[in-house]
């Protein structure tokens, strides 16, 4: 797979980034800059990609965030390293909130230039979309319905706002391309085995 232009987008082996929505959360502090994103909602059905006219899904099952390791956790733009992080969950600036919908974050954002101008932009609706980057624990995969299931998250790298999330440029399409094509290889693998059996016995046969 080393002509494949997907492998070259995947960054960390395990990095997994999902989209969630962005909005800003009106103050009587008018000091505080606070937004607010839903990065993971419970059981419900996402398609990731189609492959081959197949459509590959997955669900996080409710309580997947439960003992998750956030001490890390960034807002970040873009999931970039060059701009300054906005917010993080070591100072208290980040937290997350578990409801009935499944798991909101809330930020309150630097009093920096780029603080600033992301509360601008989410406030304008210039930038409404957030992402979610994570690393999975445990999780399954259904052969029949081409879909993954997420039972446990292990660590939450960051959030951050973006301006035009696609799962074709994320390192989740990345792995999960990847996990595709393992999978087909070794069907192919246990195909050709069978096929090779089956010439044996018939010419022992005859």
């Amino acid at each position: 797979m080393e002509n494949n232009p997907i492998d070259k987008r995947m960054l960390k082996h395990n990095d997994y980034r999902r989209e969630m929505q962005i909005r800003v959360l009106e103050q009587t502090d008018s000091n505080k800059m606070i937004i607010e994103g839903i990065p993971i909602v419970y059981d419900v059905e996402t398609v990731l990609f189609k492959y081959e006219g197949i459509e590959y899904k997955e669900i996080i099952v409710k309580g997947a965030f439960d003992g998750a390791d956030i001490s890390k956790c960034y807002l970040k733009y873009n999931h970039s390293d060059s701009i300054m992080a906005m917010a993080r969950v070591k100072n208290g600036t980040i937290k997350f909130e578990t409801r009935d919908d499944g798991v909101h974050s809330i930020s309150e954002l630097a009093d920096t230039t780029a603080g600033r101008d992301l509360y601008i932009l989410a406030k304008r609706g210039d930038i409404d979309k957030m992402s979610f980057a994570f690393s999975i624990k445990e999780e399954a995969y259904d052969n029949v319905t081409h879909t993954w299931k997420i039972y446990k998250i292990d660590t939450v790298y960051d959030i951050a706002a973006v301006e035009q999330p696609a799962y074709d440029s994320t390192q989740l399409y990345a792995r999960r391309y990847g996990d595709v094509e393992a999978t087909r290889v070794k069907e192919a693998e246990a195909l050709d085995l069978q096929r090779k059996r089956a010439k044996v016995r018939m010419l022992i046969n005859n």
